[in-house]
């Protein structure tokens, strides 16, 4: 029988081709859909899941990683202070505008946090290196985003605010999709950078070399005015507002019991475990803002849309056979075995149709991600999820096809 289901397949090789192709478009479909929401849920945690910290100190009123309120760096200095906490220490997420050497605006999300440790800051740096961002007025981008950001290489130079940024190194994975550009640089420069476009105005030209030349003019000043030098950022303050403490727990420390210390020792605060925190961020993004209902519609869509052609296709291949059909059935062939032809064929138009789909999906997922940095996430359970649901497309379709098999009459055979 399995020779009647191939013949029946590839007798008529445009329509074969037809068919393969409205498949791969539902595969393609349903796993770029689900590829993009896997991607997209696991972007928005991405700088979470390099940490190196053991538990985040937030405010009360943390929703997700970029939105909650600021708290005093005192917190830091208390957090200190509790058995258990072997290293405290600040981070600043503020937005701004980062303007390039075209002049060109771009809003960004600047994350200060200490050079010094990887406690944030987990993620590979292919160029450069993080002790450069002591410097004043110094960032880092992830690579992916040098093309949003107006920037080529390393030692570009740009403005956020009125202040000059110069870009010293890269990382590596660390972009989320639902956010503006990440930059990232020491406390004492996001502090400053948090603070400026206030009261300056930035003029930017390029010197014989091609380098860009930044300085800062107050909006007031007189149009002959010398050009104004930048202060050097300053050191934090108690007061100063920071938007987490993140904390290295001493080894063998029990995270549960340090957490509870730590909410009793600091006023107005939540404790999250860095799962805890990931977890709630793309719940957020994936539930309060309709983008998970979205993509999931899609994949629906590719999946409706598969069963359909594939539907059609095959009913068309039994219609066209009728007669072989009949004449099994008036051999004495059983109605499984008909069935089992029909199946069979369906079985192979999932097969052909997947593994062309699966390739082209992921070659899509290397490009977008090296070109646009997004995320098509498709992993092995992805895949053999799409597998199983591509198979279930294909002999579902085939249950309609199977219909009209049951009622052939034998007698067809002998008609004119």
């Amino acid at each position: 029988m399995a020779s009647i289901a191939r013949k029946n397949l590839f007798e008529d090789i445009p329509r074969f081709l037809v068919a393969q192709a409205g498949i791969m478009f539902a595969v393609s479909l349903v796993t770029i859909q689900l590829g993009v929401l896997k991607g997209f849920t696991r972007s928005t945690a991405l700088l979470v899941d390099h940490s190196n910290a053991d538990l985040w100190v937030a405010s009360k009123e943390m929703v997700h990683l970029e939105l909650t309120s600021s708290m005093p760096v005192e917190q830091v200095v208390r957090a200190q202070k509790v058995p258990g906490v072997e290293r405290a220490e600040a981070l600043i997420i503020r937005s701004s505008i980062w303007r390039n050497a075209s002049g060109q605006i771009t809003p960004i999300r600047i994350f200060g946090f200490s050079p010094n440790s990887r406690i944030f800051a987990g993620w590979d740096v292919p160029q450069g290196s993080l002790s450069d961002l002591k410097q004043p007025y110094t960032v880092m981008v992830d690579q992916s985003s040098l093309r949003n950001a107006g920037l080529s290489k390393v030692g570009d130079q740009g403005n956020i605010g009125s202040l000059p940024a110069r870009l010293v190194g890269l990382s590596l994975s660390t972009q989320s999709i639902a956010s503006s550009v990440f930059v990232f640089t020491s406390l004492e420069n996001a502090t400053a950078y948090s603070t400026a476009g206030l009261n300056t105005s930035v003029n930017c030209t390029r010197n014989s070399e091609g380098n860009l030349a930044c300085t800062n003019t107050f909006e007031n000043a007189p149009l002959n005015a010398s050009p104004v030098t930048p202060p050097t950022p300053r050191t934090l303050n108690l007061a100063d507002p920071i938007s987490y403490v993140l904390i290295r727990a001493q080894t063998g420390e029990n995270l549960i019991q340090l957490k509870q210390r730590l909410e009793a020792a600091l006023p107005n605060v939540r404790v999250y475990t860095q799962a805890e925190i990931a977890s709630q961020t793309r719940t957020y993004w994936t539930e309060r803002t309709g983008v998970g209902f979205i993509l999931g519609l899609g994949a629906a869509v590719g999946f409706i849309v598969g069963m359909v052609i594939v539907g059609q296709i095959l009913y068309a291949s039994v219609s066209d056979h009728l007669r072989e059909f009949g004449t099994l059935k008036a051999m004495g062939a059983s109605n499984w075995v008909i069935y089992s032809v029909i199946l069979e064929q369906a079985l192979w138009m999932a097969v052909l149709g997947y593994l062309p789909s699966m390739a082209l999906c992921i070659g899509l997922g290397a490009w977008t991600q090296a070109a646009k940095g997004i995320m098509i996430l498709i992993t092995p359970a992805t895949g053999g999820g799409i597998f199983v649901l591509t198979v279930a497309m294909c002999v579902g379709s085939a249950l309609f096809a199977v219909q009209k098999v049951t009622r052939v009459d034998p007698a067809i055979v002998f008609k004119a």
